[in-house]
């Protein structure tokens, strides 16, 4: 058997370097390179290693571990899953830095490869700096930490074991059910021990994505249960996506007239044009879709995890007697709301259950009048929301509307958390699959600006825009730098409201008065967080880490920001001031949050008794 004498550390990018994934015939280089911070945990091993194969494997020189994980999980998501980053740290603090990523990747079943350095295996010296002693088990680690959030994990403590954890590895990664997070745990010592590795081992090895099939007699359910039904509803999510099968949902739509809803991972599969697509639907959903919702006999998920937001906490679907048909390649998405399941790959059940419909003949009972009348209204009021004049400053609807309505078919925006991915949801009018990238099964505040850069790698003729509130630039922007250093123009679309406003009006809006989610100085006069707000200029931020940088306090200010990001060629931060509860809400939709059950206000007693009533019609399953 020949073999080859290498590092664990060089083995193991030898070993990624040579990973691909096959999807209907066509071969896609599974890992573009790697994202890392070195320290003490990884330079002198990882770092050696790629610093040996630099002009075969990126590397790319993150500036916040969490960020750069962020930006690999948004390269993989915008690449459907098909190619990857994998990233690499310190131990301790940078290591636990990308736990935060770890659980986006997991949550939103994304492919993540982390690669944490390690405390020694051979415990000479020990302990070493920054390592975490836990008496009760010599053996954990902060590494540990990524247990709840990985869908794989593994610590290679000799040489030799690098082999079967990295296959292990590759089986995670490329299957589209069980993607997520995979964390390999590197211990400094052995990152550096040599070990002969079999030439097999390091050869070139393809992972095939065969579609899963939808099993006969499921599609013979699922059909029987759609023609029994007269007013079915899809909602989309973001399997559709990554199915690569957003024609095969509208085909299916088209040829039984069926309405179709969002997710937020799902937005952007389907023109908001279309006669049949009616947008967000849930907590964040559109008037026509939550009350198509709310009349629907039959819910059609495909791809989706039908989570609160989606399912408006269990009150979205309320006709009685309503049903679910679950779509999903995997079984624990597929079996939820006690739907009839389709466990199979997104395109290859929608092709199975629509040739059978067609021999049937079925048609839903939706007249094309009715839903042209339910959109109609909806454009109506997107285009109200989008012309709202204020005289105090710029409402965010109207923001988003100039915005939009400047972009292009194929520029992309990227979005997380606060306020932006509901008004997002609901307003914002996409042409073009893969245009719309939200990051909301995890709403991981900080995502924005390291995923522009993430998908900006991914997309490099394309332009991308990250949408994101002060707040969650103040909490994570640093890879606004790298994007920089790597001559990745993004344009990073800054709404300033001056505080964590989303979570503001949710705190009002269950009987709370307004505390501690503005930008305010403390008061002399009360002690409390409520003096003037904090003068923040985030375009003078921007232009001292290298930035371009523009405000705008009035539509023609924004218009002419627009204009010069689009020209130019480096990073740029457009600051604009908002008005603070300038964003859409409501729509006939509804959201679960505890309300403290004993207080002294009484707008808080008066929410937990509407809570209550609420509750008793909420299904308990």
């Amino acid at each position: 058997m020949k073999t080859v004498t290498l590092t664990m550390a060089q083995a193991l990018l030898q070993f990624l370097n040579n990973q691909y994934i096959e999807i209907d015939g066509t071969e896609h280089k599974m890992f573009k390179g790697v994202m890392g911070i070195f320290g003490h945990g990884n330079v002198t091993g990882l770092g050696q290693a790629l610093e040996q194969y630099k002009d075969e494997i990126t590397f790319i020189q993150g500036k916040n571990e969490q960020g750069m994980a962020h930006a690999a999980i948004a390269y993989a998501k915008q690449k459907n899953r098909l190619e990857m980053f994998a990233c690499t740290s310190s131990i301790g603090p940078g290591a636990l830095n990308m736990v935060t990523a770890a659980g986006v990747a997991t949550v939103n079943r994304i492919p993540l490869l982390l690669l944490p350095g390690d405390v020694f295996a051979s415990r000479q010296p020990d302990p070493v700096l920054q390592q975490v002693e836990y008496p009760l088990d010599y053996t954990v680690t902060a590494n540990d930490a990524f247990k709840p959030v990985s869908k794989y994990w593994d610590r290679i403590n000799r040489p030799e074991q690098l082999m079967t954890a990295a296959l292990q590895a590759m089986r995670v990664l490329a299957d589209p059910a069980e993607t997520g997070a995979v964390t390999l745990c590197l211990p400094q010592d052995v990152q550096c021990e040599a070990y002969d590795y079999p030439a097999e081992f390091l050869a070139k090895r393809v992972h095939h994505i065969d579609r899963k099939p939808a099993a006969a007699s499921a599609v013979a359910r699922a059909a029987e249960l759609i023609r029994g039904k007269k007013r079915p509803l899809i909602v989309c999510g973001g399997g559709v996506h990554y199915s690569l099968a957003t024609e095969e949902l509208r085909q299916f739509a088209e040829a039984f007239r069926i309405p179709v809803t969002e997710t937020q991972a799902g937005k952007s599969a389907i023109s908001w044009q279309h006669p049949l697509s009616f947008g967000g639907v849930g907590v964040t959903g559109t008037l026509a879709a939550n009350r198509l919702a709310a009349e629907a006999d039959l819910i059609i998920g495909v791809g989706t995890r039908m989570s609160d937001f989606s399912t408006a906490s269990k009150t979205a679907f309320s006709r009685e007697g309503v049903e679910f048909l679950n779509i999903n390649v995997s079984g624990l998405d597929a079996y939820k709301l006690d739907g009839t399941y389709v466990t199979a790959d997104a395109r290859e059940a929608l092709q199975a259950i629509a040739a059978e419909l067609k021999a049937q003949g079925y048609a839903s009972a939706y007249s094309p009048e009715e839903l042209s009348d339910w959109k109609r209204e909806w454009d109506g009021e997107v285009d109200r929301l989008y012309s709202i004049e204020r005289a105090d400053g710029l409402a965010q609807t109207r923001v988003l509307g100039e915005i939009n309505g400047f972009l292009g078919e194929r520029d992309v925006i990227v979005c997380a958390a606060g306020s932006l991915p509901g008004d997002l949801h609901r307003v914002w009018r996409t042409t073009q699959p893969k245009t719309y990238h939200m990051e909301y099964g995890f709403s991981c505040m900080g995502y924005e600006v390291a995923g522009a850069f993430g998908i900006k790698l991914a997309e490099p003729d394309r332009e991308v825009y990250a949408l994101v509130g002060d707040g969650s630039y103040l909490m994570l922007h640093s890879e606004l730098v790298t994007s920089l250093q790597e001559g990745r123009k993004i344009t990073i679309v800054l709404f300033d409201n001056h505080g964590f406003q989303c979570i503001h009006n949710l705190q009002r809006g269950h009987g709370s008065g307004s505390f501690g989610n503005e930008f305010r100085s403390r008061s002399e006069e009360t002690a409390q967080l409520s003096g003037d707000y904090m003068p923040i200029d985030f375009a003078a931020h921007a232009r001292s880490l290298g930035a371009k940088s523009y405000s705008a306090r009035t539509v023609e200010e924004l218009r002419d920001a627009l204009e010069k990001a689009k020209g130019g060629q480096v990073t740029t931060l457009i600051d604009i001031k908002v008005l603070p509860g300038t964003n859409t809400d409501g729509y006939e939709s509804w959201w679960h949050v505890g309300v403290a059950e004993v207080s002294e206000m009484d707008g808080v007693k008066r929410s937990y008794e509407e809570l209550q009533a609420k509750l008793s019609t909420v299904p308990k399953w």
